[in-house]
């Protein structure tokens, strides 16, 4: 390519070559433009898997600067490329985008993995098939965003904003459809560490994707691709003046938050360490309650008003069903002593069959049920099979090794404590989940998340799924009491701050008093109305006639 040379696109695919001043930033812009083949996605791949890097436990954000400018670049290539209008751009702008998708998801998900090995011998055949072709199917959501960006692509500026468009899009698509898994949200990038963490309260989780795309794909613009172009610094300027402004916003945010308490109230969070490995039976029993009745009263003694709260699935029996475990939990709590406690449930029908419930129950000091709460949002393949009959044919099982699985709650719900604030029930991944973690109707107190992260051993899963839980905090203002079985176990504020916290790994008690929930954040009164917003005002910027400037 000769020195200096710079190129346009224009809407029905052309390429247009002239000569500029010549900077590495255009150079290395022009060798990506030019880049096709194999060579364009295994850019886009090893792009993409950089940009996981951006997510917890790393938080290394600035890595998005160059690897979305790249993929600005790379989508340039595969419009140019291809004559004929967006029909025929279809595919190479999906196949840029599936690349980047691709390097991403496998470079942030590898660790699910982790949860084939627990039982090698059944399942550990499945686990290359497993980290491979989760990160395959959610990288044609980025696939589809590309695509539908090079459907508004412009030269200039506006295609970074039609990168926000059709990436924003997605990345919304990822999280509610087919039962939805907004993991790794590219927004998240924006909300490493209490301060930036505000944001979410402001935009949600999937406004956060759109303005993040803006922020860290506004380089692209530096490098003009119209002969004589003027460089418009005014969009990476304003790039950085957003984070300085979220940042700002956050500090005066947490400035007027003082850390205030429920009176009387006192949480008591339990964290075991069972192998996932080991047995799991009702032979089991008396070891499993041993071990949470020794962790539950080791330390200070329980007091009235204290709040136990024991992790998902914390019994291998079903609990109602087994009057003696319950006396035994009786004996456990002093009076003015209530537990909050993951647990199946086992529902006869007339007909004989049966239906488990992977559930949440609040006990009271005699050992009677006072109220219950039933998983509504299942993890496919590890609660339950999609296609159960197809893969009951072939074999396959569900990694619960469940027969017919979980099967899923109704209603989502608060439950009441005795002399504690009502409280929205969460097992494990239902969390992720950003505004549907609680109940319509009126607004409980704080959230209780119980989960069981051992699956996933010492790897970033666990860092990855408690952030996620922290920024659910924020964004509705509520705190949240989460147990784990192997960690991480902590009470978070309104604000997302840690108030207390166990490391990952080991038994663990972890004994808090209990946060009063902050005000309602923006984005709670506004649900439903911010991301449609950011993405007409992404299209509108598309849309707008550029000007073509000169020197």
């Amino acid at each position: 390519m000769a020195k200096g040379l710079c190129m346009s696109f224009r809407p029905s695919g052309g390429l247009v070559l002239g000569r500029s001043g010549s900077t590495l930033l255009d150079r290395m812009a022009y060798a990506l433009i030019l880049t096709w083949g194999w060579r364009r996605w295994l850019v886009a791949f090893l792009a993409g898997a950089a940009s996981a890097l951006s997510q917890p436990p790393y938080f290394a954000f600035p890595v998005l600067w160059i690897t979305f400018p790249v993929l600005v670049w790379l989508i340039d290539g595969a419009v140019a490329s291809r004559r004929g209008g967006r029909v025929r751009r279809f595919l190479p702008a999906f196949a840029v985008g599936w690349s980047f998708g691709f390097g991403y998801f496998l470079a942030g998900l590898w660790w699910i993995g982790a949860a084939f090995l627990v039982d090698a011998g059944a399942f550990g055949w499945l686990m290359p098939l497993a980290v491979l072709a989760l990160p395959a199917g959610l990288a044609l959501f980025w696939g589809l965003g590309a695509a539908i960006a090079q459907a508004f692509w412009r030269e200039g500026w506006r295609r970074v904003f039609a990168l926000a468009l059709g990436l924003g899009i997605a990345e919304w698509l990822r999280g509610t459809v087919l039962t939805g898994f907004p993991w790794n949200e590219i927004g998240y990038a924006l909300t490493a560490g209490d301060v930036m963490m505000q944001s979410a309260g402001l935009f949600g989780l999937y406004g956060l994707n759109v303005l993040a795309l803006v922020i860290f794909a506004s380089p692209a613009a530096l490098a003009p691709i119209f002969p004589g172009q003027r460089r418009p610094v005014a969009l990476p300027f304003l790039g950085l003046v957003a984070i300085i402004t979220l940042a700002g916003y956050g500090f005066v945010r947490l400035s007027d938050a003082r850390e205030a308490f429920v009176p009387g109230v006192k949480m008591r969070i339990v964290q075991p360490a069972f192998d996932p490995a080991s047995a799991w039976g009702p032979e089991d029993k008396d070891k499993v309650l041993d071990t949470f009745a020794r962790l539950s009263t080791q330390g200070s003694p329980l007091t009235p008003g204290t709040v136990l709260v024991w992790p998902e699935s914390s019994f291998p029996f079903a609990l109602t069903e087994d009057p003696d475990a319950l006396s035994r939990l009786a004996d456990l709590m002093p009076p003015g002593v209530s537990l909050v406690t993951g647990a199946a449930r086992v529902e006869t029908l007339p007909d004989g069959s049966r239906k488990v419930y992977n559930s949440v129950y609040v006990i009271d000091d005699n050992g009677t049920i006072q109220g219950g709460y039933d998983k509504v949002h299942l993890v496919p393949f590890g609660e339950y099979l999609p296609f159960q009959g197809f893969f009951d044919r072939i074999g396959f099982t569900a990694v619960n090794q469940l027969p017919g699985g979980f099967s899923p709650g109704t209603l989502r719900h608060a439950l009441s404590l005795p002399g504690a604030p009502s409280f929205a029930p969460l097992v494990c991944y239902e969390v992720i989940f950003p505004g549907a973690v609680v109940p319509r109707g009126e607004r409980p107190g704080f959230i209780i998340n119980v989960t069981n992260d051992s699956w996933f051993g010492r790897t970033s899963g666990p860092y990855q799924h408690f952030h996620f839980a922290r920024v659910r905090s924020v964004e509705e203002g509520l705190p949240m009491v989460r147990a784990a079985d192997t960690g991480i176990s902590a009470v978070v504020d309104g604000y997302g701050r840690v108030i207390e916290q166990s490391p990952l790994g080991g038994d663990a008690t972890v004994d808090s008093q209990l946060p009063i929930a902050a005000p309602k954040p923006p984005d709670v009164l506004a649900r439903g109305f911010i991301l449609p917003i950011m993405l007409c005002l992404c299209l509108a910027l598309v849309l707008t006639r550029g000007t073509r400037s000169t020197r």
